[in-house]
């Protein structure tokens, strides 16, 4: 992780904020690299996810009013359990803490005394300076925000995108013409005063997120289940959890514990993690809460997980079927009823099927998942899928000094920038540039050499394979668009 770390940093990829004045814990900036290539996740997801349906994006304030987070039950449930020493000034959550260093495992959710049960049961103490800890206390971890002079005037930065379009949907279901299923979704930034930030970007204190909220009619909720009935799912059901194996199970063999709509999102999810993201099969998972384990008012709920590097399966986002939980909160605190008419102009409140993902994390899981410190050729090799890779071409004259090839190789960096991101570089040796765009994910280089100013042909290097291939200048764009979208 600290190779990862340093390289990410030495790039442009992501890297502390305020590092010149030593930076706060959990929070960090992307550079330039980094940027376009969670930008290029944010367009792959939206692409994806918001074409399967009736569903559209929303951009909403990330500061939102108080009222919100008691109908929501975040002014009162929206805690962690802390530790802190008796002596010193280290303080950690406490479940964290305890499965980082026991064996204990899954241990969310558990009241103050059962962590202080564990603590001693193991003989826990802190590592700083090996006192004693205090009694586990439960945090709020939201941050509260003063509006302009008036004290009494209160508000809270998000601490999940989720509550825009729940406080939304009424507005946008008239605007909508009225039609379910609907879905809203956010790509954007939500805020927690994480206790204990840490793994770079996987535990942040303010983050991206992208979630579709999709509300629906749960008596009429149709989807085209026969294309994915059949399609297997690789999933670790609960009562399979002592195995630790994982399965791969049809849609159509899952459908007498979960219903249709549920398994074809849960289909989808996977499908877009292994043709999208190109998430090799045995890094991903399907990861099933139990009833302990999961919100109260989730009535099913699977973790999307990815195995990283050091650090395992690490959940990246999660399908979460929430019931009718969140606008019933919401009718109550606001006093604006949130019924809606059905097609036999019966009464009803939503439910809400959520697809919800970690930007930063799935960022940070494609960086992992593709650094590759290739000893054979002597440097980093970052194998980013070409549709997210922050470069797609590099452009480069054989040398810098010849005035034709230079003029050449500048028309065709003109040409294709207007279609791909590009880098144009005539620094060094052609094998140094091929290096250098190896590790900021470039996945094809374009050489123009002497042979070029005869046969108005260039050479294409495969950075996967390092093999190259002669194109005509006037057939590049195609031949870049047939290799980025195979």
């Amino acid at each position: 992780m600290e190779d990862l770390a340093t390289f990410l940093k030495k790039k442009g990829f992501v890297y502390p904020s305020s590092e010149i004045y030593g930076g706060l814990s959990g929070f960090y900036d992307y550079g330039h690299l980094g940027t376009l290539l969670k930008k290029n996740f944010e367009k792959l997801w939206r692409k994806y996810f918001l074409k399967l349906g009736n569903y559209y994006e929303l951009e909403a304030c990330q500061i939102m009013h108080e009222k919100v987070f008691k109908a929501s039950g975040h002014l009162e449930h929206f805690v962690d359990p802390v530790i802190s020493c008796s002596k010193c000034d280290f303080n950690d959550r406490a479940d964290h803490f305890i499965t980082e260093n026991t064996k204990e495992k899954n241990i969310e959710g558990l009241k103050p005394a059962e962590f202080d049960k564990l603590i001693k049961k193991h003989n826990l103490k802190c590592p700083k300076c090996k006192s004693y800890f205090k009694p586990t206390v439960m945090t709020n971890m939201m941050f509260p925000i003063q509006l302009g002079t008036s004290k009494t005037s209160q508000a809270y930065l998000r601490p999940e995108t989720a509550q825009s379009p729940y406080v939304n949907f009424k507005l946008q279901y008239d605007i909508l013409r009225k039609k379910l299923p609907l879905g809203l979704a956010v790509v954007g930034k939500a805020f927690r005063n994480e206790i204990s930030p840490r793994n770079l970007t996987l535990r942040q204190r303010t983050f991206t997120q992208a979630e579709l909220q999709i509300f629906f009619n749960p008596d009429n909720f149709a989807v085209d289940f026969d294309e994915v009935k059949d399609y297997k799912l690789l999933v670790l059901l609960v009562k399979d959890r002592k195995a630790g194996k994982v399965k791969k199970i049809a849609c159509k063999s899952l459908k007498k514990d979960f219903p249709e709509w549920y398994l074809y999102h849960l289909a989808k999810i996977q499908q877009f993690y292994f043709d999208v993201l190109q998430i090799p099969e045995k890094k991903f998972r399907l990861f099933q809460l139990s009833d302990e384990e999961k919100a109260f008012y989730n009535k099913y709920h699977f973790d999307i997980e990815i195995e990283l590097d050091q650090l395992g399966f690490t959940e990246m986002g999660g399908l979460h079927y929430r019931t009718d939980h969140d606008l019933k909160g919401h009718q109550k605190v606001s006093n604006q009823s949130m019924e809606i008419l059905d097609e036999n102009n019966k009464k009803f409140i939503p439910h809400v099927l959520e697809l919800s993902f970690g930007v930063d994390r799935n960022v940070y899981a494609l960086l992992d998942l593709n650094y590759v410190d290739d000893k054979k050729r002597g440097n980093v090799v970052l194998g980013l899928p070409a549709k997210l890779a922050p470069v797609t071409i590099g452009v480069f004259p054989l040398v810098k000094k010849d005035e034709k090839l230079v003029k050449l190789a500048c028309k065709v960096y003109s040409e294709l920038n207007c279609c791909y991101s590009c880098i144009y570089d005539e620094s060094g040796s052609v094998g140094r540039r091929y290096a250098r765009a190896d590790e900021m994910g470039v996945p094809y280089c374009i050489t123009i050499d002497f042979d070029s100013l005869k046969d108005k042909a260039v050479t294409i290097r495969d950075r996967e394979t390092t093999k190259q291939k002669r194109v005509k200048i006037k057939d590049l764009v195609d031949e870049i668009f047939k290799l980025v979208t195979k």
